[in-house]
Parts: structure tokens; sequence; C-alpha cells
């Protein structure tokens, strides 16, 4: 696979940045395997930004590698890349087919390619009314979906979105979640960030959270929910207090007919069922892992 394909992975290999006695970034390591949508999730000022522009090119790392496709990224193979930073970079008196057009050019696309481009992304994303307009004159939600266009137009083989979703209405979040999916399923590796968890749950393959420039941790969402406590509902006969004392309970609140337990991470579950059994017919035995948003707040607590 050439590096300018689809299908390399990017690879972030322990990066370090500081600025004076400020740790930005401490051994930060994670990979984007081609097809894969990795989110990227963190406070403000957690090292998500920075991150991203090393490697855009636009910051220096104090030590580490970026690769793609196992190859350190230098300028040419960054032209590859498909960015669409937080705080939005468009030319506000340039029309949007204009802009798109020479922002493709800019990444080496021929002029009909440009052309092309330009006119796949700007109706795909809900833009061809306004496609002769100039940026400033677009609302909010219809200049991030040209943002978004610059960094499709190219045909990147990577993308790197930093809060992509921001102040989109519903209806403009599940178009960019599907352009999203489409990419992916095309067999380009993209890396986003963003604060809206729920969004990330439900798109993302895996997800890594950092925290004070350090990856806290990172898996598949199923993986990181499975690692925090949960919660059993069981309803039944037993009487209040008989699961007080049984492996894995750390907390229980108990109602006629019901029982709500909190449990560690890796209790056995059937033992607590076989426990309900004992005493009586069980009606209902449903566990709730925790959100990503649960989650978040107690990896960040750490």
């Amino acid at each position: 696979m050439t590096i300018n394909g689809h299908g390399d992975a990017l690879a972030v290999d322990g990066l370090h940045k500081s600025y004076g006695a400020v740790s930005a970034l401490v051994n930060l390591s994670f990979s984007v395997e081609p097809g894969e949508i990795f989110g990227f999730v963190g406070s403000n000022g957690a090292g998500k930004s920075t991150t991203m522009r090393i490697v855009l090119g636009v910051q220096s790392a104090d030590a580490g590698r970026v690769l793609l496709g196992g190859r350190d990224l230098d300028h040419g193979s960054r032209r590859s890349i498909g960015y669409m930073p937080e705080e939005r970079g468009l030319y506000p008196k340039m029309q949007v087919a204009e802009q798109l057009r020479y922002l493709a050019r800019l990444h080496g696309a021929t002029a009909e390619r440009a052309a092309e481009n330009t006119e796949r992304w700007i109706r795909r994303l809900g833009l061809h009314e306004r496609a002769d307009d100039n940026v400033g004159e677009l609302s909010l939600g219809n200049q991030q979906r040209a943002q978004l266009a610059a960094a499709l137009v190219h045909d990147p083989s990577v993308l790197v979105l930093d809060e992509p979703f921001s102040g989109l209405d519903p209806i403009a979040v599940d178009v960019m979640s599907d352009v999203l999916k489409e990419q992916a399923a095309e067999g380009v590796p993209i890396l986003f960030s963003s604060h809206q968890l729920d969004l990330v749950e439900r798109l993302c393959d895996r997800v890594g959270i950092i925290a004070g420039g350090r990856m806290r941790a990172q898996g598949s969402v199923d993986d990181l929910r499975s690692r925090g406590a949960s919660t059993l509902r069981i309803d039944g006969r037993g009487p209040a207090g008989w699961a007080d004392g049984l492996p894995g309970v750390v907390n229980a609140v108990y109602s006629p007919g019901t029982a709500e337990l909190s449990l560690s991470p890796g209790t056995d579950e059937q033992s607590i069922l076989q426990a309900a059994l004992e005493l009586g017919p069980v009606h209902r035995f449903a566990q709730d892992r925790p959100s990503l948003s649960t989650l978040f707040r107690e990896v960040v607590a750490q």
C-alpha cells in the first residue's frame, strides 16, 4: 500500500511536548487503523489539540514520532491528510465552491479532479444552494459543513477532525456521521476529538481518553465500559440485605421485590444469580454498564 493510498495506519509513538515547566504531552502513544474511527476525548487542556497539531506538522514534538503506514510523516505525506481544525479556518470573503477548488489544487489535485470533488461534496453536504456565497455569509452550521468539505475535497488518506460536531443541529450531525462512516468503509483511518461523548460512543470503533497529556485509557467502547463498576437489577423474592457480603457487591439498594447492586469490575454475575435463585424465582436479571460519560469522569478523576 502506498503512503498516499487508503489503508495505511496512523501511529502516534511516544510523543512528549513541554511548554517551559508545563508538560503538555507525556509519552503519548496510540494508533488508528485503516477503516477505523478513533475517538480522542479529554477535558479542555488535556492535550488533544496539541497532539493533532503535531500530527499535522503545525507544531513539533520534543520527542516521539508520528507515522503513516510505518513511515515518518513528512511534508509530502501530510498533504494526504484531511484536517478540520476546532477553530475554523476558511476564508470568509471567498466563495464556497471557489475556495474548495482552490484547496483541492493546493493538495495536488488536478483542476478537473478539484472541480469534480467540489461538486460532489457540496451536494453531499447540502451546500449546493450556497455554493456561490461567501463563507462568511453562511450560518455557523453551514460553515461547519463547508469546513468538512475542505477536509475531504482532496481525497485524503487520513482524516483528523478537531470537534467536528460542535454547533451542529441534529440533521447536520446525522449527515456528518454518515460521511465519517462512509469514509471509514473506504479504508480511511479517522481520528476525531469531541466533547459530545454520546456521539463518540455511537460512532467510534475505539476510544482514547487523555488527561494531563497522558493516555489514561484506550480500547473499544465495550471494553472500556466493562472496566468500570456496573449496576445489576434483580427482581425477585429475596429479603432486604440478601446480597450484602456477596463477592463483588460494593453497594446494594433494596426496595420491595427488587435489588440494585453496584458491582466491582470482573464480578462473577452468575454466582449472584445463583444466590438469588436460591431464595426464589427471579423475574428480571439485567446489567447496566456505565456510559462512556461516566467512565470518562472516573478516569479523569484518577
